[in-house]
């Protein structure tokens, strides 16, 4: 088949190109909106041999050697050659095997075996890493070692997607770290989701995922009933050119766009979250036994008699820790960090455990939880529901007057919880000095705002979070939405699950001189890098702060100083949101680096195993040396660690999908409405806002601002109007409405409303 003409790229549209010839059809990558069609009668056709144009044969040789660079340890034969470009002439075929002939020559190919060629440099500065492809192309590689992410050029991307994991090699010849992907590796995921657009006889699927930068070629008995403008679920069927469409096929069809069942149903499905439980996972958690013997409650601590209660969301259903308190004869308080026995349970040979490690976590969605275990574990046998006898592993502590640790015990315990309190009720005790078991909370509460003060003087940093809740009626719909803040009752939790965690880690990881390293799960958090730091001091610049120049050994003294210098300012929120993507992210991992943001030296996840695998790996490691265990290998543990990291990566990505798509629902529902919002990002093309109450970003597009001609100021960081010079910084207040939004994108539109402001 003939090679296409060449067709410039365009923004993100409806999807690729077609070229038909003689039935044939030719799928080139997402370029517009809309598809030309080219058939026989205007098709630039290569010529053949004795028809030649100047220059062509010199460009074919390009094209063919290409091949090879993308294929750099594959033999290929001059019809697999072919089949790359496209090409099914036999004269031009021939052309191919003279050219290939003429590279041996050269010295540009190697032929291992008679009519098999080979790159004859085959690279040898190949590393392996995640690709993270831009809206225009780029891609972009993190390799340990490398300060900066190593650029891959627009073409150069080869047959990867968004975060699939690639060999690449390096140009030695590039000033600045550059290289292109040789191989795909593994893929990041085995289907994807999108809305297909259906013609006579076959069909494109755009990935909703605005990250998926290429669109799917479906052959009309691959449809799977799909009618146009369904969203559906693909899988991947092949995909050899870069320069081509990958082709797919409809594996499911979810529904019209729009309706919350299928949103929800399609945002499980583009990030492969799993939608239930095999059916032999659910018949193996069922027959497990909630009996104690005699025997195992001889072997556990008993807390029975002493108070202890849980502190949880109001619309909990699992209850993986809690709190029990006791005043000792020398004065002290002891107090109990109680977590659900999960690795009683389940034993690693089982079914469960094996697809427990597989989800690694919990995911949740602004509708629904997927649970890592099935409810007979997560809401039944280990949720340390009151009223009942639990089985827990515990981590009890003997703290002075100023919440200070004098001793500790790690061991498996039986517990019986007295009480269960909503975050609300704590809170009301908190603050009124009146309720149930008043006395314990407010004990607890004082220990707790000593033991958080005393980690700030230490180095911690204050990352205080909001999380958005919906409230949905019966269909899914968003009747309203609320912003949440971190309260006393919530801090008094975190700030002893945070003592647990840190004191097991220090437990096993700390180590006597002479003492052999035992393999541990860490909870790892790295310093900020140097060039993510120069960032936000040039971002802080913009806005009028001035930060000292931060270094390793100063980086949580200033990021600390700053927070307090903006608490309070209108720009906070969206400095601290700056402040939290200059840190690495935390990941698992046996190899203890500390957590910067916390300023701990060792720390570990040990307090919800219901929802977390990595927590149920520290539960039998900590036990197996309580028992006197030596070291296991680190290598199995290590695998598991960084699946759990990608996977907790997934959940916040999809947990962050639901939420965007119902603020954008959310917004649309009250259109004509004027929001409060504050100025969250500029750029060349637009200004973002975040609406304060829903904290839902939409883009103010410059073009649509009528009353001057905005430019953004990239140095100055700021968008001024040309004539008037009014300018935009950020965390300016506005006040805007809702202009349009696309559901499918998450994304949505305003303009200005505000009389000093331009509408």
């Amino acid at each position: 088949m003939p090679e296409a003409p060449h067709c410039p790229p365009e923004p993100r549209g409806a999807g690729g190109y077609r070229v038909e010839k003689q039935g044939g059809i030719r799928f080139l990558p997402r370029a517009s909106a809309v598809r030309p069609t080219f058939t026989a009668s205007n098709i630039p056709t290569l010529a053949k041999k004795s028809k030649q144009p100047k220059g062509a044969k010199r460009d074919l040789r390009k094209e063919v050697i290409a091949v090879f660079h993308r294929n750099p340890r594959k033999p290929l034969n001059h019809l697999q050659v072919s089949a790359h470009l496209g090409i099914d002439d036999p004269a031009m075929r021939g052309l191919i095997l003279e050219l290939l002939n003429d590279a041996v020559a050269t010295n540009t190919l190697t032929e291992p075996e008679r009519g098999k060629f080979l790159l004859k440099d085959v690279p040898s500065d190949v590393h392996t890493g995640v690709i993270e492809i831009t809206r225009g192309g780029r891609g972009f590689v993190h390799l340990d070692g490398f300060e900066r992410d190593i650029e891959i050029s627009k073409g150069n991307t080869g047959l990867s997607l968004y975060g699939d994991t690639v060999e690449i090699q390096f140009n030695p010849r590039a000033r600045k770290p550059v290289a292109r992907v040789v191989r795909v590796v593994e893929r990041s995921r085995s289907r994807y989701v999108g809305i297909i657009e259906l013609s006579k006889d076959h069909g494109f699927v755009l990935p909703s995922d605005q990250r998926i930068h290429a669109d799917f070629y479906i052959p009309g008995d691959a449809v799977g009933g799909a009618k146009h403008g369904d969203k559906v679920v693909i899988e991947m069927v092949s995909w050899t050119d870069p320069e081509r469409s990958p082709v797919g096929k409809v594996v499911q069809v979810l529904g019209r766009p729009g309706l919350h069942a299928v949103e929800m149903h399609a945002i499980i499905a583009e990030f492969d979250l799993p939608y239930a439980f095999p059916e032999d996972v659910l018949t193996e958690s069922a027959q497990i036994a909630a009996d104690f013997t005699a025997q195992e409650l001889s072997a556990r601590r008993d807390f029975r008699p002493v108070t202890t209660f849980t502190i949880d969301p109001y619309d909990a259903k699992d209850f993986d820790d809690a709190l029990s308190f006791q005043r000792l004869p020398n004065g002290h308080t002891e107090v109990g960090v109680h977590i659900a026995d999960v690795t009683h349970y389940v034993q690693p040979s089982m079914r469960t455990e094996q697809e427990a490690l597989k989800r690694a976590t919990s995911v949740y969605l602004v509708d629904r939880t997927i649970p890592m275990l099935p409810e007979r574990l997560s809401n039944e046998l280990c949720s340390l529901r009151p009223h009942e006898d639990k089985l827990c592993f515990s981590a009890v502590f003997e703290l002075d007057d100023q919440a200070r640790v004098v001793n500790q015990w790690f061991g498996r315990t039986i517990i019986h919880s007295d009480r269960r309190f909503t975050y609300e009720e704590a809170q009301e005790i908190i603050e009124t000095g009146k309720g149930d078991f008043a006395t314990e909370v407010l004990r607890l509460h004082e220990m707790a705002a000593a033991m958080r003060q005393r980690r700030f003087d230490e180095g911690a940093i204050d990352f205080d979070t909001e999380e958005v809740k919906f409230k949905l009626d019966e269909k899914g719909f968003p009747l309203g939405v609320t912003v949440k803040r971190m309260k006393e009752s919530n801090r008094l939790i975190e700030e002893f699950m945070l003592l647990a965690n840190r004191k097991v880690g220090e437990f096993v990881g700390k180590r006597k001189q002479g003492e052999a390293a035992k393999t541990f799960v860490y909870r790892i958090h790295d310093v900020p890098s140097d060039e993510k730091l120069r960032q936000l001091r040039n971002f802080l610049k913009n806005l009028g702060y001035k930060l000292p120049k931060p270094t390793e050994s100063n980086s949580v003294r200033v990021i600390r100083s700053l927070l307090d210098q903006v608490a309070g300012h209108a720009e906070e929120d969206i400095i601290r949101q700056m402040a939290i993507r200059t840190m690495a992210k935390a990941a698992y991992a046996t190899q203890n680096i500390g957590h910067y943001g916390l300023g701990f030296e060792f720390y570990t996840h040990f307090t919800s195993p219901i929802r977390r695998y990595p927590d149920m790996m520290a539960h039998r490691l900590l036990q197996h040396y309580l028992d006197g265990g030596s070291s296991v290998n680190a290598g199995d543990t290590e695998t598991r660690c960084r699946h759990s990291s990608l996977m907790e990566k997934r959940a916040a990505e999809a947990e962050r999908a639901s939420i965007k798509y119902k603020q954008v629902e959310y917004m649309l529902m009250h259109e004509g409405q004027v929001f409060e919002g504050i100025v969250s990002g500029l750029s060349s093309w637009g200004i973002y806002v975040e609406a304060l109450s829903t904290h839902c970003e939409g883009l103010v597009p410059l073009r649509n601002l009528k009353d001057d001609i905005y430019e953004f100021d990239e140095g100055r960081y700021v968008t001024r109007g040309l004539r008037k010079g009014k300018e935009f910084h950020m965390g300016d207040p506005v006040f805007i409405m809702v202009v349009s939004g696309d559901l499918q994108e998450r994304k949505l539109e305003y303009r200005f409303v505000d009389g000093n402001k331009p509408s």
